[in-house]
């Protein structure tokens, strides 16, 4: 290992994790960035629910938990701070992001993190067999089987998204 790769800031490798875990998941690069569901849903030609989104919260105290929703719903920070055990959550810097998963915002896949921390996956996420999340940059998905997120990172599943 380089110095480089102890380093905080330095980036994680999805492909690398995803290997050494031999679970069938997907890498691809559509060429360009997708910064928001329906920017990835059209380049991907999914419907909304199919995209994953990988949402890191930190506490006051600098504990952090990640939601894992579909679509365009909106996580409940209340139903969060409930189910993780943490108070006045609110959304983590990009800093903070790339400090603790080693994948940066924009880019974040909902496995293979650099340090360990709660994970709640919304139900709806759960339901769905595979779905595309976050790929390790801002150009990068992958397809991923919702079963084996919540296997991977010991996640709870439970309703976070704010009710409709």
């Amino acid at each position: 290992m380089s110095a480089s790769e102890g380093e905080a800031g330095a980036l994680l490798d999805l492909a690398e994790f995803i290997r050494a875990q031999g679970i069938d998941a997907e890498i691809v690069a559509p060429g360009v960035e997708m910064p928001t569901v329906d920017a990835a849903a059209a380049v991907l030609g999914v419907p909304p629910e199919r995209i994953f989104k990988s949402i890191l919260f930190q506490a006051r105290d600098g504990a952090c938990v990640m939601a894992i929703a579909c679509g365009k719903a909106r996580v409940d920070a209340k139903k969060l701070e409930s189910l993780a055990g943490l108070a006045r959550l609110r959304l983590a810097s990009a800093e903070v992001a790339l400090a603790v998963t080693g994948y940066p915002a924009g880019g974040t896949p909902p496995i293979g993190h650099r340090e360990r921390f709660p994970v709640i996956v919304d139900a709806r996420v759960a339901t769905q067999p595979w779905g595309w999340a976050g790929g390790g940059r801002k150009e990068l998905m992958v397809r991923i089987a919702s079963a084996d997120i919540v296997r991977l990172t010991g996640a709870i599943v439970a309703e976070v998204v704010v009710a409709e």
